[in-house]
């Protein structure tokens, strides 16, 4: 029998964003562009009258739709939503074909602002679940803060700043056998995060809450570059106990750059997936028009739930 605490949960996230001047906004699940991230697969949508699959794909993000919301009025300048996304990737623990993602932005702001955003929200569902006797896995900790450049050299002791081209990264790891290394040829991020995921990853459990910012500069995706060290990007991810939380954006608004950037994912996707996505001409549009400096994160609702509080599975499959 699932607990009424668990839904309680979601409006206690709603009503921190209400009390903090957020506008709870909605976004159509299905689009013409589901998101254009490499290694993120969509479903797309069957047509059951016409016997075949429409140019439709049930969002991976609300991302595009919540930019269009605040480039397109003036009076969109802190929006949230709180509602299912959906990725074709095998269930685990801690993966859902269909979850719930928690996302917001802050027009006019950079990410630093959504950093205290999330040192405010987990802190106040640990202060409202107590006072709701819920059962808590951890007290309210100090969140650490480090750059992947610290975390690296704390690590393994390397500077991973001086490995940012495929040769240089590809030879570093050879110094580590126990990295399982594909006999193929992949790209920079690829060959980072087997490192990562295999040698820094599972040291971030002796941190119960850390922040992880300034993101090697190719993992910038739709982030900006630092503007006093170009080879870090204005990215950072939360981690509770060793599991990703969160990932926040200082978001890029240069249209030229972005379809760039867009254009080299496709073609990845091709090469490593064999299909590619449509055009995601309605955000090209926003972009065109004039996307305002703002700042984003996506955040997972059940990992957040599962890491505070005893919950195995917060919400139905």
């Amino acid at each position: 029998m699932r607990r009424r605490y668990q839904f309680e949960l979601i409006q206690i996230i709603r009503n921190y964003f209400q009390g903090q001047g957020f506008l709870d906004v909605l976004t159509p699940p299905a689009v013409e562009n589901p998101g254009m991230e490499v290694h993120i697969h969509p479903f797309q949508l069957y047509s059951v009258h016409q016997t075949k699959l429409k140019p439709l794909y049930l969002h991976t993000s609300p991302e595009f739709c919540m930019k269009e919301l605040l480039a397109g009025d003036e009076d969109f300048n802190k929006i949230f939503t709180l509602s299912y996304c959906f990725r074709d990737e095998p269930d685990s623990p801690i993966h859902r074909s269909q979850f719930l993602m928690l996302e917001w932005y802050r027009k006019q702001e950079r990410y630093e602002s959504i950093m205290q955003d999330v040192e405010g929200l987990i802190g106040y569902v640990i202060e409202e679940g107590e006072k709701r006797n819920f059962p808590l896995k951890i007290k309210k900790p100090q969140m650490i803060k480090k750059t992947m450049q610290e975390l690296f050299l704390e690590v393994l002791q390397i500077d991973i700043l001086n490995y940012l081209d495929v040769d240089s990264i590809t030879k570093l790891l050879k110094n580590y056998p126990d990295v399982p290394v594909p006999d193929i040829k992949l790209e920079w991020d690829d060959y980072f995060f087997l490192l990562y995921l295999n040698k820094i990853e599972p040291k971030l459990t002796q941190y119960p809450v850390l922040m992880i910012t300034e993101f090697p500069a190719p993992l910038s995706a739709l982030s900006t570059l630092k503007e006093s060290d170009s080879r870090v990007c204005e990215r950072f991810e939360v981690y509770i106990d060793g599991i990703e939380l969160c990932n926040c954006f200082n978001e890029l608004t240069d249209a030229q750059e972005q379809r760039k950037r867009f254009e080299s994912q496709n073609e990845l996707k091709q090469k490593l997936y064999h299909y590619q996505l449509p055009e995601p001409k309605r955000f090209y549009q926003t972009m065109v028009q004039g996307y305002p400096p703002s700042a984003g994160i996506a955040l997972g609702v059940e990992r957040l739930l599962h890491s505070l509080f005893e919950i195995e599975n917060p919400f139905f499959d």
